[in-house]
């Protein structure tokens, strides 16, 4: 790095990226080897737009889609194109994306401003496109990329997540220089030269561990802010799971109380028409037997009548008898 030191890399090398002030001069991980052997090229397919004009974005919500981050952007300029890169074969989000802008300036206004606004209750992370944009870049998947997490023992350096620290001992006029440069009076003045040299050394160690436990304890607290995070969302995940699991309790046992009236207004109904038939039997049966009675009194009535007649002509006949009886035989 030299004098020309800088907190973000302009050129990206896998070995200083792994370092956290790049000053590395041997991989310290796996990733780092497979990324310094790397040879990555964008995908068109994915990427065709200007690179000048398009953002990176990522720590999405799953549940994010191009419809969300176009409501969120568009705010800052024309859009050309939005893309939620998803898993191939899942269709899952990988929650991270591309936004192009159809000006530059929009672009830029975008980086400062929607860096770290909240989509979806998930804070964004916005940067610059650097598959073509940075020169000699390699993506997280081959062991390059910028961030990472502390656990992984990863971690990459140089990006706006987490720029360069400044190094302690830059080389700058009149400081310890090699033998062949700058000769030394006696051993003492090499051995003093050498003494300071590794007292800056052991400094650096001093400021790079610190460093490492600042940053250690800045991820402990936003693990466990995230984890609060995490605790808090579910818990209302569990309230609201209750209450719909309330709500259709209560939905089914309006359903059933519904039900039970319907039958019971059935039955009611069922009742009322079994009453009304046999009130309409009983009427009818009223009916036949008032009728049949009539009929039988009429019967009756007629009887007595045809014997009333046959005992009158019966009478007339014996009275006609007594009046022959009386005339002498002579009518």
């Amino acid at each position: 790095m030299g004098d020309e030191w800088t907190a973000i890399a302009k050129v990206y090398d896998p070995l200083k990226a792994g370092s956290i002030d790049g000053t590395d001069d041997r991989p310290h991980d796996r990733g780092v080897q497979r990324a310094m052997l790397a040879k990555y090229k964008p995908r068109k397919a994915q990427l065709d737009g200007d690179p000048d004009c398009t953002l990176f974005v990522s720590r999405l919500n799953p549940d994010t889609d191009e419809r969300s981050l176009l409501k969120a952007f568009q705010k800052y300029g024309d859009i050309v194109t939005v893309t939620v890169v998803r898993d191939i074969v899942t269709g899952f989000s990988k929650c991270y994306g591309f936004v192009e802008f159809k000006k530059e300036k929009s672009a830029i206004r975008a980086r400062q401003d929607a860096h770290e606004d909240v989509v979806d209750e998930r804070v964004l992370f916005v940067d610059w496109e650097f598959s073509r944009s940075l020169p000699g870049w390699v993506p997280r998947r081959l062991g390059g990329g910028f961030g990472g997490q502390k656990e992984s023992g990863q971690l990459r350096f140089g990006g706006r997540d987490r720029p360069f620290k400044k190094p302690i001992n830059l080389h700058h006029k009149g400081s310890y220089q090699p033998r062949d440069v700058r000769g030394y009076a006696d051993n003492e003045d090499r051995h003093r030269h050498r003494d300071r040299y590794d007292e800056g050394r052991r400094d650096k160690d001093r400021y790079q561990s610190r460093d490492r436990d600042k940053d250690r304890e800045r991820d402990s607290r936003d693990k466990e802010r995230e984890r609060d995070t995490y605790r808090d969302r579910d818990r209302d995940r569990d309230k609201d799971r209750d209450r719909d699991t309330y709500r259709d309790r209560d939905r089914d046992r309006d359903k059933d109380r519904d039900r039970d009236t319907y039958r019971d207004r059935d039955r009611d109904r069922d009742k009322d028409r079994d009453r009304d038939r046999d009130k309409d039997r009983d009427r009818d049966r009223d009916k036949d037997r008032d009728r049949d009675r009539d009929k039988d009194r009429d019967r009756y009535r007629d009887r007595d009548r045809v014997k009333e007649w046959i005992k009158n002509e019966k009478d007339e006949d014996r009275e006609k008898d007594e009046r022959r009886k009386d005339r002498g035989g002579r009518y």
